[in-house]
């Protein structure tokens, strides 16, 4: 069993971005460039577009004349042929490495080929159960995606960790019953049971 932090569990669940890699720099290039195409308030949608699926957040955030699945496939093409800046995180590689295959999972709210992508292009591995965007009817905050992950490992959710990152990711983890771990500072780490900014070992 995965033990962090001398807390054993049934498995981990990883957000991708902002929890596996820093891809912060391609999201910022290519949705700050879709906001100005189309007249959109950049910052309003920079802080609620963390942790979503691109799909939900352009139906939030465009007008009655653009077409959901067009803009969505625009951002997905952008991103899929922009990595430059895409980084693992600090220790996350040899972290994984002492997990079995069938103790983790990538829950992500990209699609199975830029999750895929921005794995490679931070030379993370692939994970044996890879819940993307495509898996779900319903996205982050809700808890669908996680509990899925679950059951694919054959686990309780409620002996799994989650680490999370954005808002969204801690609440639909929480709904689904997980402990969580927040990573980053993008939540206040008093949401999670534990907290941390990288995966290196504690001294």
């Amino acid at each position: 069993m995965p033990v962090f932090r001398s807390q054993n569990y049934a498995a981990f669940l990883f957000d991708m971005d902002g929890t596996l890699l820093d891809s912060s720099a391609v999201v910022e290039r290519v949705w700050l460039t879709w906001a100005r195409q189309h007249g959109i308030d950049a910052k309003a949608l920079l802080t609620d577009l963390h942790g979503v699926r691109a799909e939900d957040t352009i139906r939030r955030f465009a007008g009655p004349g653009l077409d959901i699945a067009r803009e969505t496939e625009w951002i997905l093409q952008a991103e899929l042929h922009d990595v430059e800046g895409v980084v693992a995180l600090e220790g996350i590689g040899a972290f994984i490495e002492r997990l079995a295959p069938d103790a983790w999972a990538v829950v992500t709210s990209a699609t199975f080929a830029l999750a895929t992508v921005r794995l490679r292009a931070a030379n993370l591995p692939l994970p044996e159960v890879f819940i993307t965007a495509e898996d779900v009817k319903r996205g982050k905050p809700d808890p669908e995606g996680f509990l899925l992950a679950a059951k694919r490992l054959g686990v309780r959710i409620e002996e799994c960790l989650v680490f999370e990152d954005s808002p969204a990711g801690v609440a639909a983890a929480k709904a689904a019953g997980a402990h969580v771990a927040i990573v980053g500072l993008h939540v206040p780490a008093s949401e999670g049971h534990f907290a941390l900014t990288d995966y290196l070992p504690q001294g």
